[in-house]
């Protein structure tokens, strides 16, 4: 069971802080020094984890410290051989630190430990999650900025750890075909992996993965190419071809070893996706900047992404009622802490496993100077996009640059990349329209556009700064093709925070906001929904015409289509999964066809 975090007032100021701050780059890892105490000791138990085929366990830690203060921290070290041994200098004069690796995770020592500054000794529950390497816990005096080595426990291990983990569903390139994509510790050359799967019931097929990873070469800078360095695994990805509209199938992941040994995850299921255009109830999950978190408390997540878990927890309450998710970028804000990566998958697996994830790319994913990206700034920690194109599977052609389209049934989702060049002329551009102009109206009405920053507005006080209200040059870039196509609906993450617009054209209301739109089309509906997790973001105090719903909140939207003419819009906390926005459309055919501000085709005079 995810534990429900409740975030306090006191939880948000602490968190406006620290805005998009990994938590482990507090931790001043290279200036370690070995002050080990042969009086203190760390102790950790079960020593072998997974002997029921978990991915997930509690360990116990016993530690004690003959010295004790309140700077005093365990890290959770994996591989768990974190020595100078691993360490390579810069040149052949300098000699190389302590400790060169970040944990995967730290806690204080007095956490829930109220007696410890006395006495010494301390207890923590933690929970592991199979990540490929054996692990163990250190014990720190000093502080996160000038760490003295203590005491190293035993080490701990799971019973498999290079055992296939995490899948991850996502659309295919048509609409009859799904993706599973997996994380293992089996290389190409050790074990052959595939994906056993069929129809409920039914006979099983065996499908063909193909592997995917990187190495540290592949980071364009620190941390990632430094202390927040940690080998991915090997990611595979097999497609589920052919499959019948609506239909419930069941799969397992699988490696075949040398010796003809299959090695088995356990048992998942998925519904195929509905033909596009098919008249059925359809029901999808849209946020962005969600992160991650830790249900024991650890890494001091609570003032970096406090609202993630709750998320998480809300979407798996739900998920019998909701048929794909899309987080449109800042995944799991690792900003360079590789091991980051393994924990978002393990925690949003009940999820990934069972509907169509489908991501987009923010600026934690990709930005990083000198790369190619059109923003320069440090917010990917050196990852430069590499660690999200390969651990999560997207069907875009190039899927580096990471805009493409999807569809599921009655709705066509078109997902822009923020983070590389939008404007016209470009070929990202080129995508967006051919994306929005290409979809068959009749067959499939509602059309979605969703990017990371604000392509449209906001009222964020950041962007209020700015004197734009929406990412610079977006709003004037875009907002004519979605006008231009009828676009019913534009969702943005970036501003953590969720707000809604009046149907918008030129800064204008171009309708009243309201909970119930009929008839022809007149503008688009903005809408932000950033707050899946992250710290959340101030909005302007000044009065703005067409903000017509704005929440300091975490949250996410559920868009539901009951068919060709109806769909309703929900936004729900993430603090208790309750409705506080919603609004209807109904529409027919001919009122998507009819002429609104700037989108009035051309006629003749002719009969």
């Amino acid at each position: 069971m995810i534990r429900l975090w409740v975030v306090a007032t006191w939880l948000i100021v602490c968190a406006a802080a620290h805005p998009g701050e990994q938590p482990l780059s507090r931790i001043a890892v290279e200036r370690t020094v070995l002050a080990v105490n042969e009086s203190a000791h760390v102790k950790a138990s079960p020593w072998v984890l997974g002997l029921k085929g978990q991915n997930s366990e509690w360990v116990e830690v016993e530690f004690f410290h003959p010295s004790p203060s309140n700077d005093d921290w365990i890290g959770v070290f994996s591989p768990a051989n974190f020595s100078a041994a691993i360490c390579e200098p810069e040149n052949k004069r300098q000699r190389p630190p302590v400790l060169c690796t970040a944990p995967i995770k730290y806690q204080f020592a007095n956490f829930n430990n109220d007696g410890y500054n006395k006495s010494g000794k301390g207890y923590l529950k933690l929970q592991l999650i199979n990540q490929r390497e054996d692990f163990s816990f250190a014990l720190f005096s000093g502080g996160l900025l000038k760490p003295k080595l203590i005491a190293v426990s035993n080490k701990v291990a799971f019973a498999n750890p290079k055992a296939p983990v995490y899948p991850r569903l996502a659309q295919g390139k048509s609409w009859n075909e799904m993706t599973v994509t997996w994380t293992s510790g089996y290389d190409i050359k050790e074990a052959v992996p595939f994906v056993e799967w069929g129809a409920k019931g039914g006979r099983s097929f065996l499908s063909p993965a193909g592997t995917l990873t990187f190495d540290r070469n592949s980071m364009c800078g620190a941390p990632a190419r430094t202390v927040g360095w940690r080998h991915p695994g090997y990611i595979h990805t097999s497609y589920l071809k052919d499959l019948w509209p609506d239909s419930l199938y069941t799969y397992r992941l699988g490696h075949r070893l040398p010796n003809s040994t299959l090695i088995w995850s356990k048992s998942y299921s998925f519904k195929a996706s509905p033909y596009p255009g098919q008249d059925s109830l359809q029901r999808v999950v849209i946020f962005g900047d969600m992160g991650k978190a830790e249900a024991d408390g650890s890494n001091e997540f609570n003032d970096f992404q406090p609202g993630s878990l709750n998320t998480t927890y809300q979407i798996i309450r739900d998920l019998e009622n909701i048929d794909m998710v899309v987080h449109i970028g800042d995944i799991c804000y690792a900003n360079g802490y590789l091991s980051q990566w393994d924990q978002f998958t393990a925690q949003i697996e009940p999820i990934a496993s069972t509907v169509p994830y489908m991501i987009g790319s923010g600026n934690h994913e990709r930005d990083w100077p000198g790369t190619g990206s059109f923003y320069g700034n440090l917010d990917s920690g050196g990852e430069c996009g590499v660690p999200a194109q390969t651990v999560f599977y997207t069907p875009a052609e190039n899927r580096a640059k990471f805009w493409y389209a999807t569809d599921y049934g009655m709705f066509r989702f078109c997902i822009a990349h923020t983070e590389e060049d939008w404007r016209p002329g470009t070929e990202q551009y080129k995508f967006i329209e051919q994306c929005l102009s290409s979809v068959d109206r009749q067959k499939q009405p509602w059309l979605i556009f969703l990017a990371h920053r604000v392509l449209g507005y906001s009222s964020c006080s950041y962007y209020e700064e700015q004197g734009t209200f929406g990412e610079p040059m977006g709003r004037d870039t875009i907002e004519e093709l979605l006008q231009k196509y009828r676009v019913d609906l534009a969702f943005y993450g970036h501003v953590h925070s969720y707000e809604r617009t009046c149907p918008v054209y030129q800064g204008q209301c171009v309708v009243n906001a309201s909970d119930h739109y009929n008839g022809p089309f007149k503008a688009t509906t903005h809408v932000v929904v950033g707050g899946g997790g992250a710290s959340l973001s101030e909005f302007t105090t000044s009065k703005i015409k067409w903000s017509h719903y704005t929440d300091f909140d975490f949250g996410f939207v559920k868009l539901t289509a009951f068919n060709h003419s109806s769909m309703l819009f929900e936004y729900k906390k993430s603090r208790d999964g309750n409705v506080y926005d919603h609004f209807t459309i109904s529409r027919d055919y001919r009122d998507i066809l009819a002429c609104s501000v700037d989108n009035c085709p051309r006629t003749t005079l002719a009969t």
